[in-house]
């Protein structure tokens, strides 16, 4: 199982909107999918149609219970894609692991020992705290969604930095699969250069399908359902098929013996 852990400190840049999609289209190609939901607001859990009365376990569960990954795992309604769900508990997690053993280890400890599954996606929070950490340390690789302001340019910048941190200290394998632009419009000359500029400074590591700003994306979670369901012929449903297709192409040929 190859794990993607998709991470960005900035708030509202369209990070778990492209995990829940991407994981979804993922899952309609035929990969055997786990989406891990690692942020304590619970919005990936919320956008696949989880609700708080289903969470009876969590990732909270996974990460300072010592739950097993199988306890913790629900199926959704989306054929081949199952989802650990995330409580507010999660929010609360950070300062009872300060004290753990190997508090940066857990969740690859739980995610070693699962062959249920081909690739597994984890939402992280908007920070970069001990669960980013723990994602980080889990993944073998880290997609980033990009918002194309100029704001988000900093926060990447940052982002890369603990990168290259967690792979000096806890997980040397870890590689940047691709940046994706998010919220994308045509309509605003910044967007087009926030673009140009990512292009030029990270090259082929930004992937060419951009995700635009589009109003089906933003109404699909409202009714517990992602977008490529809720509306699959809209622009941003088709975006991210056209991302999955990429992504696909980027991963290592070991995927294929999970």
């Amino acid at each position: 199982m190859i794990v993607v852990a998709i991470a960005n400190q900035k708030g509202g840049v369209g990070k778990t909107t492209t995990a829940i999609n991407i994981a979804t289209a993922m899952a309609a190609t035929g990969w055997r999918t786990l989406l891990v939901d690692l942020d304590p607001q619970g919005n990936a859990s919320t956008g696949l149609g989880i609700g708080n009365d289903q969470r009876e376990t969590s990732s909270y569960d996974l990460l300072v219970n010592d739950a097993t990954l199988a306890d913790c795992t629900l199926g959704s309604a989306i054929p081949g894609l199952d989802i650990v769900p995330a409580t507010v508990d999660l929010s609360g997690a950070e300062v009872e692991l300060v004290s753990v053993e190997d508090r940066t280890g857990r969740l690859r400890k739980s995610l070693e020992a699962h062959h249920g599954h081909d690739i597994c996606f984890i939402d992280c929070p908007p920070s970069l705290g001990l669960l980013t950490l723990n994602a980080l340390g889990a993944a073998d690789t880290l997609m980033v969604p990009l918002q194309c302001e100029f704001f988000a340019l900093e926060g990447l910048s940052q982002l890369l930095q603990t990168v290259e941190r967690v792979q000096q200290r806890f997980n040397p394998n870890l590689g940047i699969i691709g940046i994706v632009l998010t919220m994308f419009d045509r309509r605003n000359r910044l967007t087009d250069q926030v673009s140009d500029d990512v292009r030029d400074c990270l090259g082929p590591l930004v992937f060419e399908s951009v995700i635009p700003r589009n109003v089906r994306l933003s109404e699909a979670p409202s009714h517990g359902m992602p977008a490529l369901v809720y509306d699959h012929s809209c622009a941003g449903s088709r975006a991210y098929i056209s991302l999955a297709r990429e992504l696909i192409g980027r991963l290592p040929e070991r995927r294929k013996a999970a």
